[in-house]
């Protein structure tokens, strides 16, 4: 069949196989080109499949030759439907690694939940060495709490009052004034309860009760803090209330973990395009702003040379863990850089419908989310036909 984009709002509801094989071969050949100096021996990835997530699994696999078990939720491809990008980002990893002679599998199924846990434990017992390394980078927009059966849902609003900014309406190509109510406690509490540390500290106490952590063993997560025209929605907001809970989270993982020599830390990392980032409003009107800036400066990053970058010179380099007074590993410090954050202000005041392609990167802003689901890619022939029924090796089954 072909395969076109189909988007609908912040979703592409259609996902092209070769072309995420195709994103996959990239960052692959961007890890391999960039050895780790002193990598971890076994990492278990959660959120694998996509974004920041994908690319750190890359990065310590192909760039570090570890051993990785990546846990995800992805839909597969059924008839002539296609699946998530990220089941054939997968798809594509494993059959690499199977190649590269590199120890892998995977997991399909909802990480927050006590039989994902149980299963991947028991898969890392049997088949892995102890753990030195896990990657926390789950990004979901509701939780069902493991123990209550309870569904939290996730909001992105402001706290305590209204917020008015601009946003981009990128199937519209518009700029248009937004105006978000602010959320309730109830609210507050259900996007901490997804966004929050509780579900990685029960991984770690679920790893840490099976036996398959390794002395000395890092755990990472990831946050993001930003410039101030995005700290009402973000930093300050609903969201931000879920980070800070992030943030405590690894404070007392850290404690704990210090004792055998390992540690647990947050890494901030710079705005990219994800499927999350893309829903929160205000964000994507900056990022469209910021790309322009920072590729005119040579500075730019996306996920893959972030996690490289992270992990190569943030962790796993000659110098260890670089960690700032606050415990924080920053990897924002281009996107903050004061002639940056300049220049992108004096870009908002003057975005408008008319400006927006004169001061942003719109049209590359565009091509980075398409290219998420494997569209706009370099090579791929698009009127080709293909099949989109594409199997996981190494899928670890019920």
């Amino acid at each position: 069949m072909i395969i076109q984009p189909r988007v609908r709002g912040f979703v592409c509801v259609t996902t092209h196989p070769v072309g995420c094989e195709r994103n996959v071969e990239a960052q692959i050949a961007h890890a391999t080109a960039r050895q780790l100096a002193r990598p971890p021996r076994s990492v278990l990835v959660l959120g694998s499949s996509t974004s920041y997530g994908l690319g750190s699994r890359i990065a310590l696999a192909f760039g570090g030759r570890a051993a990785t078990l990546g846990v995800f939720f992805d839909r597969p491809p059924r008839g002539r439907r296609s699946g998530t990008a990220g089941w054939y980002n997968t798809a594509a990893f494993e059959a690499r690694a199977a190649v590269e002679g590199l120890p892998s599998a995977s997991y399909n199924g909802d990480a927050f939940s006590h039989e994902t846990k149980e299963r991947v434990v028991a898969a890392l017992k049997r088949d892995f060495p102890p753990v030195d390394c896990v990657v926390n980078s789950l990004a979901a927009p509701r939780r069902t709490h493991p123990d209550t059966g309870e569904t939290f849902t996730s909001v992105l609003k402001p706290i305590g009052s209204p917020y008015r900014s601009k946003t981009l309406n990128t199937d519209r190509a518009e700029v248009a004034d937004i105006e978000l109510e602010p959320a309730t406690q109830q609210e507050v509490d259900a996007t901490v309860a997804v966004m929050g540390g509780e579900d990685w500290a029960m991984w770690m106490e679920a790893l840490a009760r099976g036996g398959v952590l390794a002395p000395g063993c890092r755990t990472f997560a990831y946050s993001y803090i930003g410039p101030e025209l995005t700290w009402p929605i973000y930093r300050d907001g609903a969201i931000g209330e879920a980070k800070a809970d992030l943030h405590r989270t690894a404070r007392r993982l850290d404690a704990e973990l210090s004792r055998s020599g390992g540690g647990a830390h947050i890494a901030i990392l710079k705005a990219v395009v994800t499927q999350a980032s893309s829903a929160i409003p205000v964000v994507p009107l900056y990022m469209s702003i910021l790309f322009r800036v920072m590729k005119e400066k040579g500075d730019h990053e996306g996920p893959m040379e972030q996690a490289q970058r992270l992990y190569g010179t943030g962790v796993y380099g000659p110098g260890g863990v670089r960690a700032d007074d606050q415990g924080f590993i920053r990897m924002d410090d281009l996107e903050m850089k004061p002639e940056t954050q300049a220049a992108v202000a004096r870009a908002w005041e003057s975005v408008s419908t008319e400006t927006l392609r004169s001061v942003t990167d719109f049209d590359g802003y565009r091509t980075e989310f398409l290219r998420l689901f494997g569209f706009e890619v370099p090579g791929v022939d698009y009127g080709a036909d293909v099949d989109p029924m594409v199997e996981i090796p190494n899928l670890l089954s019920d």
